[in-house]
């Protein structure tokens, strides 16, 4: 039971709405307990004033303030947002769902396993095509787990002096440990592939080997999930720091007619034809696929039409091809495509 010092302190911070104070005396009751043999209870506790701190961000100055108004120095880092997405809405392999159903599921039971002495699944590396989901993985396990998805903007992140990209990292993953959250790192290779190019002055190296350390430091409660189109020239090391690995694919003409159902929803036309209008998808991603299913519905909106025409999503989807098709051109004549 917290002592009497300890509940006068949480009654006078709470009157104060000094948060920072109050959330420091509830994390020593709960350590408190933790001690007394009273393990179950530390752990609903401390699960309890994360789910609450999920709410708040904190400043430089050590102020806590609401999670949607992140400020200073750590609002240039993070971007955060509160996805209401699910899992549902995406379509995955049988091998990268059960993956994804079993992290949820570990984290879902957090306090349990860690009864044990044992850790939840809560570091991935997701690996795949430009579109293939990674993104809109890490927003729909936000949404699953309700907390919030913390975006790292890695244009502020990495800068062209000395130690202070690895200063930033380190409070990045101070916000890792001090509000449970989401975590996620895209476009991955630009802090773990460069080691030992021909122009690597020294600071990558640097700054790989601080994310190494830190995120075997860190024991908290947050998911962190990096994100590459390029996991053949990242840093081997880096590969065992992380819970699982995540392999993403472009959808088979199956998987992207149960892609195009989905996103049409009511606006699927009839009679539609699965198989035909699966193969004018081949080769396109997940994000391409819905972005021809967004259009397909925009025509049908604009002319007042309750259903999707079946040329015009037809269209629609050869018109992503064709792009992809230029581009792929365009990367074979450039005088850097030996070099990317």
């Amino acid at each position: 039971m917290a002592s009497s010092d300890q509940l006068k302190a949480l009654f006078k911070s709470h009157a104060s709405r000094d948060d920072e104070q109050f959330y420091s005396v509830a994390m020593q009751v709960a350590a408190h307990e933790a001690k007394l043999g009273h393990g179950k209870l530390a752990m609903e506790l401390r699960e309890i004033i994360d789910s609450a701190k999920t709410r708040l961000v904190q400043e430089p100055s050590g102020k806590l303030v609401p999670i949607a108004k992140p400020r200073g120095e750590l609002a240039n880092l993070l971007s955060v947002t509160t996805p209401s997405n699910r899992l549902k809405e995406m379509v995955l392999d049988a091998t990268a769902e059960g993956q994804l159903l079993r992290l949820l599921k570990e984290q879902q039971l957090l306090a349990r396993i860690k009864e044990y002495g044992l850790s939840p699944r809560r570091k991935l590396l997701l690996v795949g095509p430009p579109g293939s989901g990674k993104t809109m993985t890490a927003s729909a396990l936000a949404g699953e787990l309700g907390i919030p998805l913390f975006v790292v903007r890695l244009d502020s992140l990495i800068t062209k002096f000395m130690g202070e990209t690895a200063a930033k990292l380190r409070q990045v993953f101070d916000a890792i440990s001090d509000i449970r959250g989401v975590y996620f790192f895209d476009e991955f290779d630009a802090i773990g592939s460069q080691r030992g190019m021909a122009n690597d002055v020294g600071e990558i190296r640097r700054v790989l080997n601080s994310f190494l350390q830190m995120i075997e430091q860190d024991h908290s409660n947050s998911l962190i999930i990096a994100a590459t189109n390029h996991p053949e020239i990242l840093d081997y090391a880096l590969f065992r720091r992380f819970d699982d690995v995540i392999e993403y694919h472009l959808p088979t003409e199956e998987q992207a007619s149960e892609l195009i159902l989905a996103r049409l929803g009511t606006f699927v036309p009839k009679p539609f034809s699965r198989k035909s209008i699966a193969a004018k998808a081949k080769d396109l991603s997940h994000a391409e696929i819905c972005r021809a299913c967004n259009d397909a519905i925009k025509d049908a909106v604009m002319h007042e039409q309750a259903k999707v025409q079946v040329e015009v999503l037809a269209t629609a989807l050869e018109e992503r091809r064709m792009i992809n098709k230029k581009l792929a051109e365009n990367k074979r004549m450039s005088p850097y495509a030996e070099t990317q």
